[in-house]
């Protein structure tokens, strides 16, 4: 997200790309194919079966590689879902579970670590429950034990798999939401024109939810802009709002402002750009794709190889028309939502002193930095984002004097 002003500069050479024809579009817009992730699967499971022989100090990798699996069945089951209709929400409720081990369990083998084969970075550490939620404090006394994950462009509910199970494993209810064309969400990119129509599954899930049930929403690069719009339709139902590495507008303005306050561009994002043009050359873009190659330093110069191969085979063009879109957003309804960012230090999608920019010029209630972090924190730093998550979860609300 953080180049795409590149298009609108003469300077620079538009990449084109004429879409698939419609025949063969369907296979581009529908979730990965099953069979590379299944080679994955059963690669995963034979390992595992490995690991059960070697040392106990060890066993902690099995329940990683658990992780893993549970990620990559969920997106080949929710590939089934393939067809004409847009597939349903990434709810973990249908989504293989694992089931919370015992204390005695729990001190043999601890948390799920990172999917990372190198050293634990130390900005990173492995959180045991009680440093995550006071022992004097359940969730169910929070103003709020719900939390609704929304991805960013070309990103899916896939994204949060390591942030689901950490969540779900201190005891919060989560949701991780497919916007429309993203993920398992069978619609085709291209055909979104508008950010209503992008944001339309966040929205019906927020109109389902009971009276006087709220939930925290917490949205990633752009889904920043599409929480935002989620606020201003319901505020009542939204506790707190997170903005990770994400887009931050200010009434009157598109995503596409947003990024372009950055002085300079990102030259990396316009090198990995290529605009599709369903409608024609001589018209706007539909979509905007990124080049595979160029994805790990942009996205994930910080992230696990194994997250990096997942998001390589998962990810889908971003819909052109809602980065354009401008957003009307009141101090009534947006305004009334408690707001909170989560800086990426290491991002070279949204760079940190954009992230600064935006802070500045629409100031939340309080800022947190993930150090080490890159564009994806939910890969490079699951620990550090899920310890500020329920940390945020565990602020009281604010009462009338």
């Amino acid at each position: 997200m953080g180049g795409l002003l590149s298009c609108f500069s003469p300077e620079e050479e538009v990449k084109r790309r004429r879409p698939p024809p419609p025949s063969l579009r369907r296979g581009r817009s529908t979730a990965p194919a099953g069979g590379g992730l299944a080679a994955e699967l059963a690669s995963a499971v034979g390992s595992s079966n490995r690991w059960g022989k070697i040392r106990s100090s060890r066993k902690d990798r099995l329940e990683e590689a658990l992780i893993q699996e549970g990620a990559i069945a969920a997106l080949l089951l929710g590939g089934q879902n393939g067809g004409g209709g847009p597939g349903p929400a990434f709810d973990r409720s249908s989504s293989l579970r694992y089931p919370v081990p015992s204390q005695s369990t729990k001190r043999q083998n601890g948390l799920p670590r990172s999917s990372s084969s190198r050293a634990r970075s130390l900005t990173d550490p492995v959180l045991q429950p009680q440093q995550l939620v006071n022992q004097e404090l359940s969730v169910h006394d929070l103003e709020t034990n719900h939390f609704v994950l929304v991805h960013g462009g070309g990103f899916g509910a896939w994204c949060w798999y390591k942030t689901i199970s950490l969540l779900e494993e201190s005891g919060f209810n989560v949701n991780a939401i497919d916007l429309t064309g993203s993920g398992i969400h069978s619609f085709d990119t291209n055909n979104i024109t508008s950010l209503s129509e992008y944001v339309k599954p966040l929205v019906e899930f927020l109109g389902k939810l009971g009276d006087g049930e709220k939930v925290i929403l917490v949205g990633h690069d752009f889904g920043g802009s599409c929480i935002s719009y989620a606020m201003e339709e319901f505020p009542s139902k939204v506790a707190k709002a997170v903005f990770i590495c994400a887009t931050m507008p200010k009434s009157g303005q598109s995503t596409l402002d947003v990024i372009s306050q950055q002085a300079g561009g990102n030259g990396l994002m316009q090198q990995a750009q290529i605009f599709l043009y369903a409608n024609g050359n001589e018209r706007p873009p539909t979509a905007i794709d990124l080049n595979k190659s160029l994805l790990k330093d942009i996205l994930f110069n910080q992230s696990p190889s194994k997250d990096v191969v997942l998001a390589s085979v998962s990810m889908r063009p971003i819909p052109f028309a809602p980065v354009l879109e401008k957003l009307s957003l009141s101090d009534t309804k947006y305004g009334s939502v408690r707001r909170f960012y989560i800086e990426a230090p290491e991002d070279n999608a949204i760079p940190l002193p954009l992230q600064q920019s935006m802070i500045e010029s629409s100031t939340p209630e309080r800022v947190f930095r993930m150090k080490g972090a890159d564009h994806s924190p939910f890969f490079s730093k699951p620990q550090a984002l899920h310890k500020i998550l329920v940390e945020i979860a565990k602020i009281p609300p604010i009462t009338d004097a």
